[in-house]
């Protein structure tokens, strides 16, 4: 009998919606008025054919692409799939222009309502092609800015065995700390790309309610058993860490695809050193246990390997959406986390807040977020 009440709620809105479609008793509020339109340019591509451009419509009915200026001059062009494009759907567009090495261009696209939507090109170079060859560069690239600095951290844990309470408080705070930049960081980053992306995708609500879904489904996962401790948190915080860095190696990845790559040694050298720190916080709950070798390396590869695919999916098929997403992703993690360490720490002061407030404790939060801030200062351009 219960069923029914489940039944008639939405048999009434299929009803009703039916109605609403058969009826479209919303056509006497037609003024004539051109339907919203929008129009995001997601990828684009520079070669010697010309200009490829991957298109996002995201109006309120499907639109057309009537004709496309470039530097105010029009120009032929293809589109694939031709015809409308449907509320959220995407098409390639492809244009015969001899774009020039360096020059800026400027791309409108005129709707058949009349509406025009523009696009930057700031500095036309070519975009990379996609062969094997590349891809193992990103691969050694994405492994020297992820994996081998979080390796290196790491390598400290037998210098770090013979810490005293002190300096496990230390190294807890710091870890704290470095996350506590990383999640104020990260949502940043996630925002920025949130902003460039279609308006369909609601860019800041999803970076919103990613973030928080990510949170509570990584605490109740980790809260199964109790409080993570040891190499369970330690995994926790490679998770986080590696999530973050898949959002970073989606935005190198997405320059590689833009040709905007300019990844000078000096700032391949701060990349290294900002997430040098990241390793040592990993190590931080281990301290008291001796975990196999192949578990460092199961660790560091948690904690840098996302940089390495974050860089390949970014070149591949970057979209803004998707870098949001995944630094979203990654800061509900890091939150997660922060909230992990921070129990430990109030469990080893046994409930002293004197303990919390200790000098190895403040000096700890500190380091580890005045270390993230300088060594931030040598990858932001």
């Amino acid at each position: 009998m219960s069923a029914i009440w489940v039944i008639l709620p939405l048999a009434v809105l299929t009803v009703a919606i039916w109605w609403l479609i058969a009826t479209n008793p919303l056509a006497r509020f037609d003024n004539g008025a051109p339907p919203v339109e929008s129009l995001t340019v997601e990828r684009t591509i520079l070669d010697l054919n010309g200009l490829r451009l991957l298109v996002r419509a995201g109006g309120s009915e499907p639109m057309i692409i009537a004709q496309i200026q470039v530097d105010a001059a029009y120009w032929e062009f293809v589109q694939e799939p031709s015809g409308p494009i449907a509320r959220g759907e995407t098409a390639w567009v492809s244009l015969p222009f001899p774009w020039v090495t360096g020059e800026a261009h400027r791309v409108t696209f005129v709707t058949n309502t009349g509406a025009t939507f523009d696009h930057a090109i700031p500095v036309a170079v070519a975009t990379p092609s996609v062969t094997s060859g590349n891809l193992v560069s990103q691969a050694i690239l994405g492994a020297f800015v992820g994996i081998l600095p979080v390796a290196v951290g790491l390598m400290f844990y037998p210098a770090l065995r013979g810490a005293g309470p002190a300096t496990m408080e230390f190294l807890l705070a710091m870890t704290v700390g470095l996350l506590g930049f990383l999640i104020v960081d990260t949502p940043e980053d996630s925002l920025e790309f949130a902003s460039q992306a279609a308006a369909i995708f609601q860019g800041q609500a999803m970076v919103v309610l990613t973030a928080a879904a990510s949170f509570l489904i990584l605490m109740a996962v980790s809260r199964r058993q109790g409080s993570p401790t040891g190499l369970a948190l330690a995994t926790y915080i490679s998770l986080g860490i590696g999530l973050h860095n898949l959002g970073e190696g989606l935005a190198i990845g997405a320059a590689f695809a833009a040709g905007a790559a300019g990844l000078g040694t000096f700032l391949v050298i701060g990349f290294t050193l900002h997430n040098i720190t990241e390793g040592i916080g990993i190590a931080a709950p281990i301290l008291k246990v001796r975990p196999p070798l192949w578990t460092f390396a199961a660790l560091a590869l948690l904690a840098g390997g996302p940089a390495v695919v974050g860089i390949w999916i970014g070149s591949l098929a970057y979209a803004p959406q998707w870098s949001a997403l995944a630094l979203a992703i990654g800061a509900g993690a890091i939150l997660q986390v922060i909230f992990e360490v921070s129990a430990l720490l109030v469990r080893r002061s046994g409930g002293d807040s004197a303990r919390l407030g200790s000098m190895p404790v403040m000096a700890g939060l500190a380091v580890g977020v005045g270390f993230m801030y300088l060594t931030a200062m040598l990858v932001k351009i």
